[in-house]
């Protein structure tokens, strides 16, 4: 989906000397990926990175990265999926549609989640994103081709598995630099995607304007989708990934319990204390050992974060709500609206608008000041209000720009949150204890979606046509603002009340009004396997 959809980008010129808190913190700890953070401070030749001794090779490989994250974008005939099937060409009912086919998109999204995001690991990247392309062939083929209510089944479950994978390309890129580069190649990959989005909308549509049938549309997506995956086969392989595929040098690090400061990763792997003899390669591979388990264990202590707690419920609770609303907007259109000509359906353009304004209101939440330990939840509450109104517009009006300009405006307004979420939750976070958080949000998000689409849309639940769905989704948010207004009300009682027993405190945090990472405490709370990590 586009899901997955956000990212916030940084600008550096390779050769700045000016380097972020986070990127500080992981070159002192010698980095969590290969300790190239570590090497890029080191003036001797042997210890530069991979990327100065090579510019030319890895500034390829990000180059590469990005034309094919911009090429398999492009589908467009995306856009109009629900409006062909149910025109005469596929003539699906819109019970059929909304009730047996999209349901199994949440479903398959669920079961492939998982374990695409373990084999993106442990595959290294590479694999997972030919299975992508594949599985995006597979869609294209079935929608030209299939003519059952069970083919159509099975192009949802294709679809589920695409957006499982996409997982791939969002971590990729940052196995082919060093940290320090992170948030600048991020910025490249997620607009290289971001514009792919925006003109494969904008190509559907003008298609749509020129009286292109619905099966041209559908074939012209089928081969930008199969050179998405000739691009996929030639991709360099990664030598390196986040769990399974350590580098050497990062793991000889931690078999010799190294002196240098340590970054929380080496702080709980277990061979920390252990002096080089009594560190066997075999003690090294246990998978009892391994970074992915003890992240695993580390996760008790991140939840009793306060700030990550509420951006990660936000991050499950809001986006279950979010996408279920892009999964079913479409089949609203088509009943607000039933075009019976190509050249009346404005998805495309509705969706490239709503693309662009979305990187817009992303890009400015870079630049809003709020004291987010006291206004978070106030923030959320008022934003998920606006949601909840716009929910009950779509659901009230019979009007279709009505309909097309709250749905922009509704994803607008929750793009403007996802950057901000994504700053608070991984500003205190190792790199690899974010994605796994990530990971885990996502997936809880995914479980919760489904449930929902069980009870209410699903056949086999109360199976609700896609109004009363929109009345569902307007109650869900509704209830959502309660709790989070609530929540705001608690705690700028609990701030303003405990504010003269502070003294200075209160001009300390008059001055931290910007859009900044999750304060780090100095305190330290044990971990679970018994060492510590900062909170």
């Amino acid at each position: 989906m586009v899901a997955e959809d956000l990212a916030r980008s940084g600008d550096r010129s390779e050769g700045d000397k000016e380097i972020d808190p986070k990127e500080s913190e992981v070159e002192d700890a010698g980095g969590p990926e290969n300790g190239d953070a570590e090497m890029a401070v080191l003036p001797s030749p042997e210890g530069l990175p991979e990327e100065a001794k090579q510019p030319r090779k890895w500034k390829f490989a990000v180059i590469f990265l990005c034309c094919y994250g911009f090429m398999a974008s492009i589908k467009p005939g995306e856009p109009f999926i629900t409006p062909y099937l149910l025109s005469n060409e596929k003539n699906f009912t819109r019970e059929q549609v909304t009730n047996e086919i999209t349901p199994v998109l949440t479903y398959s999204y669920m079961a492939v989640l998982v374990p695409a995001f373990l084999l993106t690991d442990f595959l290294r990247y590479k694999p997972v994103l030919i299975i992508q392309g594949i599985s995006q062939v597979s869609i294209w083929l079935i929608l030209l081709l299939g003519t059952t209510l069970l083919e159509m089944q099975f192009m949802e479950f294709f679809y589920g598995i695409t957006m499982a994978c996409r997982v791939a390309y969002s971590s990729y890129i940052f196995s082919l630099v060093s940290p320090v580069l992170y948030q600048q190649v991020a910025g490249y990959s997620r607009s290289s995607v971001l514009l792919g989005v925006f003109t494969s909308s904008t190509l559907g549509q003008i298609c749509m304007f020129n009286g292109i049938t619905y099966y041209t549309l559908n074939a012209i997506s089928l081969g930008f989708v199969s050179f998405g995956l000739l691009l996929s086969l030639c991709l360099p392989w990664p030598k390196r990934s986040l769990f399974f595929n350590r580098s050497k040098n990062q793991e000889q690090k931690e078999l010799a319990g190294s002196t240098a400061t340590k970054g929380e990763l080496d702080k709980i792997n277990p061979t920390e204390g252990a002096t080089p003899e009594l560190a066997s390669p075999c003690t090294g591979m246990r998978w009892s050992d391994s970074v992915f388990v003890q992240m695993l264990l580390e996760l008790r202590n991140v939840v009793r974060m306060p700030s990550l707690r509420l951006w990660s419920l936000w991050w499950i609770f809001n986006s279950t709500g979010y996408y279920l609303v892009l999964f079913y907007v479409h089949i609203l259109w088509n009943k607000v609206h039933p075009a019976t000509e190509t050249k009346d359906v404005y998805n495309g353009g509705v969706e490239a608008v709503s693309t662009l304004l979305s990187a817009g209101t992303s890009f400015i939440a870079g630049f809003v000041k709020i004291r987010w330990n006291v206004w978070s939840e106030l923030v959320i509450g008022i934003i998920t209000a606006v949601q909840a109104s716009l929910l009950l517009l779509m659901y009230k009006t019979d009007n279709i720009w009505i309909c097309y300009v709250a749905y922009i405006l509704f994803r607008c307004v929750y793009q403007f949150l996802v950057p901000i979420a994504t700053f608070q939750i991984a500003s205190s976070l190792t790199k690899e204890l974010c994605a796994l958080v990530f990971g885990i949000n996502t997936f809880l998000g995914t479980i919760l979606k489904s449930i929902i689409n069980l009870i209410f849309s699903d056949k086999r639940g109360l199976g609700l046509d896609v109004h009363s769905q929109f009345l569902v989704y307007f109650i869900y948010f509704t209830l959502l603002t309660v709790i989070y207004l609530i929540s705001a009300t608690v705690v700028i009682v609990r701030h303003y009340r405990n504010q003269p027993n502070r003294g200075g405190g209160a001009n300390e945090q008059a001055s931290s009004t910007e859009l900044s990472p999750v304060a780090i405490s100095s305190e330290v709370d044990p971990l679970s396997n018994g060492k510590s990590i900062k909170t």
